[in-house]
């Protein structure tokens, strides 16, 4: 009921400034300094703009605390200097308003705008929640997040860095001479990831079209048609479930490079990786989660196998058939959550997640996965029961993924057949068959590495943030409960 009642008194005024003549909501504004430059022009004559944070009357004169993006100023009113200062009695807390005046500084010692006019921007009804009953519920802050940002400056610097990181990797990739492309989100047949899709329906061509789960495929027949060297940037979509590491709506980069293979993609990646860190944070250390990360190069190395033996005793060199792999598992007493899973590869992904992944803290390469786990990856010519691929894991997250890209059209074709007989079996997430790119490879794909990363979750350990529902500024939300 509070709220109703501020509301309608803030309805009042706006009542009052229309009967006066004066548009509430006008589009001319002639700002002349943001805040903080303003604070630099002691005695100069300014107009700046933005929301008023607090807002003091006393008798004929008047403070307000003025807010735009790049920070506070004071301002002063007085009723001998400032034209029109009865109208004060029409603002609030939230409002926008502009203001001309004098810089000079208070006996206090405070930077402030002696106020000679000013106008209404624009009038808030609905005072800001720190007003009445501040705004403490994360879910609240995530679904009004234009509160969170007016409220929490330290919300506006993370979006801020996470700008700044995106056109960091952008930069990078063009000094490394790649090319930026689009490619299409509405697919009619998702690919290049295991995962499930939001599906949609083209209402004029009565076709079914589905969301982007990856834009692999795509970037990789534009390597078939000459493209050496090339990159995208986009929103990708999966029709998954939510948790810290997980949104439905999520920010990737991929790259794919001709005549290049996963060695040379490592090398780059700890280049670029190590080069954002450090512009970030101006060092190669930093904090997340409560625990120290060293970003400097080199990053370790170890294999798929090495990692899952050393923290579950379990050797996939001998265990090697999901039959044996499962004994294994329920003679080490692990206890695992296998609803969906189906063959060998997933088998190994649902452990590999549980027992050590969690576990590491500091960058690290993992390399040689099963290839049964990486459906469009090259097998090792070495160990072809391995795939040419890594993963760049930073504190349990899987932040890089990458692999030589199989352009064998045949094996490409026969290892998603399998795929989906292992759909019909049971299995969850998989992998379709797209005859199309199946088309491409027959014409020709030169030896090729891909690499893609999670966008957000890079940003999550550069900012501190636990998940990254705090990096992605409208995370996807449960429905809001309706009150009685």
């Amino acid at each position: 009921m509070a709220l109703e009642s501020l509301k309608k008194d803030r309805l009042k005024k706006l009542k009052n400034i229309r009967q006066l003549k004066i548009n509430p909501y006008t589009a001319q504004v002639k700002r002349t300094h943001t805040a903080n430059r303003a604070k630099d022009l002691m005695g100069q004559k300014v107009v700046v703009a933005g929301r008023i944070r607090s807002l003091r009357t006393m008798g004929k004169i008047a403070f307000v605390d003025l807010e735009d993006e790049s920070g506070k100023i004071q301002l002063f009113f007085s009723i001998n200097e400032t034209k029109d200062f009865d109208f004060l009695a029409n603002l609030d807390i939230g409002d926008f308003i502009q203001s001309e005046g004098e810089v000079f500084k208070t006996q206090a010692g405070e930077i402030t705008v002696k106020v000679s006019k000013y106008k209404l921007l624009t009038k808030s009804l609905l005072p800001l929640p720190s007003s009445f009953y501040g705004l403490e519920n994360i879910e609240e802050r995530y679904r009004q997040r234009y509160l969170d940002l007016i409220l929490n400056p330290e919300v506006r610097k993370t979006f801020t860095i996470r700008h700044k990181v995106i056109r960091l990797l952008r930069d990078f990739m063009h000094q490394e001479d790649f090319i930026e492309v689009e490619t299409p989100t509405l697919q009619p047949i998702y690919g290049g990831a295991t995962a499930k899709p939001f599906t949609t329906t083209h209402n004029a061509l009565g076709i079914k079209l589905y969301l982007r789960i990856s834009d692999e495929l795509y970037l990789k027949r534009l390597i078939v048609g000459g493209f050496e060297k090339i990159f995208e940037i986009c929103k990708d979509f999966r029709n998954e479930g939510m948790d810290r590491q997980h949104n439905p709506e999520f920010t990737m980069m991929e790259f794919y490079w001709a005549y290049a293979d996963y060695e040379d993609l490592m090398k780059l990646t700890e280049k670029m990786v190590a080069f954002v860190v450090k512009e970030v944070h101006g060092k190669y250390n930093l904090v997340f989660d409560n625990q120290k990360i060293n970003f400097k190069l080199p990053f370790k190395r170890m294999t798929f196998n090495q990692l899952v033996k050393e923290h579950s005793g379990i050797d996939l060199g001998k265990e090697d058939t999901d039959e044996k792999l499962l004994k294994a598992i329920k003679a080490k007493n692990i206890k695992l959550d296998l609803e969906g899973v189906v063959g060998y590869g997933a088998l190994v992904d649902t452990l590999y997640k549980q027992v050590a992944r969690p576990k590491i803290i500091q960058p690290l390469f993992l390399t040689d996965y099963p290839f049964e786990m990486k459906p469009l990856s090259k097998k090792k010519q070495s160990d072809p029961k391995k795939s040419a691929s890594f993963q760049l894991l930073v504190s349990g997250f899987e932040i890089v993924n990458a692999y030589n890209e199989l352009n064998d059209p045949i094996e490409q074709k026969q290892r998603w057949l399998e795929e989906m007989k292992l759909a019909k079996a049971g299995l969850h997430e998989y992998q379709v068959l797209d005859e199309d790119y199946i088309k491409a490879l027959e014409y020709g794909m030169p030896p090729t590495a891909g690499w893609g990363m999670g966008i957000d979750r890079f940003v999550s350990i550069l900012t501190n943030k636990h998940t990254i529902k705090d990096v992605i500024l409208f995370p996807t939300l449960k429905p809001e409960k309706k009150k009685r």
